[in-house]
C-alpha cells in the first residue's frame, strides 16, 4: 500500500508542474487525500462493512470537498486536480492514470439499480465543471472539455465538447460535426423570436383599434357641492 501511495504521488508530480515535492503532495493536495480516504473506505465496502465505508467517505467529503462513493472502482494514478466539488457515483469505474478537475460529476441519470454511472478508460481527462451522466464508456485517452455535459459514449482518443457534448476530434483529426466558433446562440435566437411575435401582436392590435368607431370622451362626474355653513346651523 505504501508503494502504491508513492507511485500515485509521483504520477501527480509528473502531471502537475506546481507540485514541487512528494511531501507537498502528501500534505497539501486534497485530491490525493480524497483518493487515499477512498482506498480505505473501499476496503470496508468490499468486506461488507458498508456503514463504516460510507462514514469514511462522508468524512473525506467534509475534509477535502471531494465525494467518492466507496463502491466505485478506481484504478491507479488517479489525479483529482484542485478537487473541490468533485462527485463520483457508486457504480463508476475509472481506469489508470486519469485526470479529473474541479466540479466534475460522474453521475447517473435515474434511480434504477445496477450500473448507472459512467466507465472511464485509461488516461482520460475530464475538464473542470464537466458532467458525465449515464452508464456508458469514455474511451482510453479521451478528453472531455470544461463545462461539457456528456450523455453518450465517447470513442477512444476522442475530444468531446458542448452541451450536450459532441465529439469534435478523434486521434487529433477534426470530425467537423460541430463548429464551436460560429455556432448560433440559442438564447439570442429565442429572444429574436419573442421580439418578432411581440411586434406582430402589437401591429394586429393597432389595426383592430383603427377599425373601431371613434367614441366620445366620457363626461366627467359633477363635482360635489360643499354644504354651506348656514345649513348646519339650521339643523
Amino acid at each position: 500500500m505504501f508503494r502504491q501511495m508513492i507511485e500515485e504521488i509521483d504520477s501527480i508530480i509528473e502531471r502537475d508542474p506546481a507540485a514541487r515535492s512528494r511531501l507537498e503532495v502528501f500534505l497539501l493536495y486534497s485530491g490525493f487525500r480524497a483518493v487515499q480516504f477512498y482506498r480505505v473506505a473501499n476496503w470496508f465496502y468490499r468486506h461488507d462493512m458498508k456503514l463504516t465505508a460510507r462514514w469514511i467517505s462522508q468524512y473525506a467529503r467534509h475534509k477535502t470537498g471531494v465525494e467518492i462513493h466507496p463502491g466505485a472502482k478506481i484504478g491507479k494514478g488517479l489525479f483529482i486536480d484542485h478537487g473541490m466539488g468533485v462527485v463520483i457515483g457508486e457504480t463508476t469505474e475509472i481506469g489508470d492514470h486519469c485526470t479529473i478537475y474541479q466540479n466534475v460529476t460522474l453521475g447517473g441519470t435515474g434511480k434504477h439499480h445496477g450500473k448507472r454511472h459512467p466507465t472511464l478508460g485509461d488516461n482520460v481527462m475530464i475538464g473542470s465543471g464537466a458532467k458525465v451522466l449515464g452508464p456508458f464508456r469514455v474511451g482510453d485517452g479521451a478528453r472531455v472539455a470544461a463545462g461539457a455535459v456528456v450523455l453518450d459514449a465517447v470513442p477512444d482518443h476522442a475530444t468531446a465538447v458542448g452541451v450536450p457534448a459532441r465529439v469534435v476530434r478523434v486521434n487529433g483529426v477534426k470530425t467537423n460535426t460541430l463548429d464551436q466558433v460560429h455556432v448560433a446562440d440559442p438564447v439570442a435566437q429565442e429572444l429574436c423570436r419573442l421580439r418578432y411575435e411581440y411586434e406582430k401582436l402589437q401591429k394586429e392590435i393597432e389595426e383592430l383599434r383603427a377599425q373601431l368607431p371613434s367614441q366620445p370622451e366620457p363626461c366627467s362626474p359633477p363635482k360635489s357641492i360643499p354644504e354651506e355653513a348656514g345649513d348646519h346651523e339650521n339643523l
